[in-house]
């Protein structure tokens, strides 16, 4: 039976390993820690390698408030309007903005979720190209737009339910009300 025999460190060797790896992560903390995490650089080796522009201060940003920007050409309104969706089909709300346009919206449904693509529609285009915002499937959305071009912006829902669907839509900016596309 051969039996392999682990070298037991001396308390000499643990006291000198220990002093070494504590003098090697206080160099780590000041040269790298502190400059990368809190932008305290008291070696100046962490602005020499970037590393204090890592800490980036979070600013608070406030949101914008609706406001006008520029000439346009609809007053500044506010609505709220419930709009039903019915079972299998799709329905299209739009609202007519400037390029440049600001709309803030919320809408939500009393039940069930809804397939939707939020979309616009450039003015005076006979090609039928439309950009859309955004496409998913839900209940509720919150949000604004700052319209990319003269025309008509809005949502195409569907109801892929087997009941009617009600949806309460909130808005304000500076827009004029199409309402339901045929």
């Amino acid at each position: 039976m051969n039996t392999t025999e682990m070298p037991v460190q001396t308390a000499q060797t643990l006291i000198k390993s220990t002093l070494a790896a504590g003098v090697l992560a206080a160099i780590m903390l000041t040269t790298v820690i502190l400059p990368a995490e809190y932008n305290i650089d008291p070696t100046g080796i962490g602005s020499a390698l970037g590393l204090t522009e890592l800490n980036c201060q979070e600013q608070e940003i406030a949101a914008p408030e609706v406001e006008q920007r520029g000439e346009q050409s609809f007053a500044y309104r506010t609505d709220t309007t419930t709009i039903e969706v019915p079972a299998g089909r799709g329905i299209e709300y739009k609202f007519q903005l400037d390029k440049y346009g600001h709309l803030e919206y919320e809408w939500i449904t009393e039940s069930g979720e809804l397939y939707f693509d939020f979309h616009g529609e450039p003015a005076g285009d006979t090609s039928g190209y439309f950009e859309s915002f955004a496409i998913a499937t839900s209940n509720k959305m919150s949000g604004s737009l700052t319209t990319p071009f003269d025309g008509s912006h809005g949502w195409y829902w569907k109801n892929n339910g087997q009941e009617s669907v009600k949806i309460t839509l909130k808005t304000k900016g500076f827009y004029e009300v199409i309402g339901l596309k045929q």
